[in-house]
């Protein structure tokens, strides 16, 4: 029995698969990862508007800057997160298509900025920023994973037609993990 899945449910010899996205979607799992990402947007947003705001305002120097730059990297992290959630909600609620779905994703920019911990004056930041981007990173983490696992149960089984060259293959799934086309 294969262990990829296909998206029409067909395989090759004859046994039924099931869609990972589609099954994903409608389960509880998708709908706790929904929740626990639209609070993290909703936490965020109040943190940066209110004792982020006062606390960014004691920081001197390069640490007034770095508060800067990592809380706006903070908020595109989350926007990015929060479009894969609704677009993937809005596909399960059959508000899109999944070509409308794929289109939509394209734009969406899941790339794993460098984590900022090892950055010169990381810890002089505020404890509540710090702990909203190590939040944002776990779940970033947990929905690229997802992503590459959906996006690849959507691919044809690449073993099951014709003999595809090894290294063309393997540039593929280093396109398909970085997201980006190497050339």
């Amino acid at each position: 029995m294969s262990n990829v899945f296909s998206v029409d449910g067909a395989h090759s010899d004859g046994a039924t698969t099931v869609s990972f996205g589609e099954r994903f979607q409608s389960s509880g799992q998708f709908d706790h990862i929904f929740r626990e990402g639209m609070a993290l947007v909703e936490r965020t947003a109040s943190y940066l508007d209110g004792p982020g705001r006062k606390e960014s305002k004691t920081l001197a120097g390069g640490a007034g800057v770095l508060y800067a730059t990592e809380s706006m990297r903070l908020t595109t992290r989350l926007l990015d997160l929060a479009s894969w959630l609704l677009i993937r909600r809005a596909l399960r609620e059959g508000e899109i298509t999944q070509e409308e779905a794929q289109k939509k994703r394209r734009r969406v920019k899941l790339q794993a900025f460098g984590r900022p911990s090892h950055v010169k004056g990381y810890s002089d930041l505020p404890q509540g920023l710090k702990g909203l981007i190590e939040e944002s990173f776990a779940l970033h983490d947990r929905i690229a994973q997802l992503d590459r696992a959906m996006t690849m149960a959507q691919e044809p089984d690449a073993l099951s037609g014709q003999a595809l060259n090894p290294v063309a293959q393997q540039v593929g799934l280093l396109e398909r993990a970085f997201a980006t086309k190497l050339s």
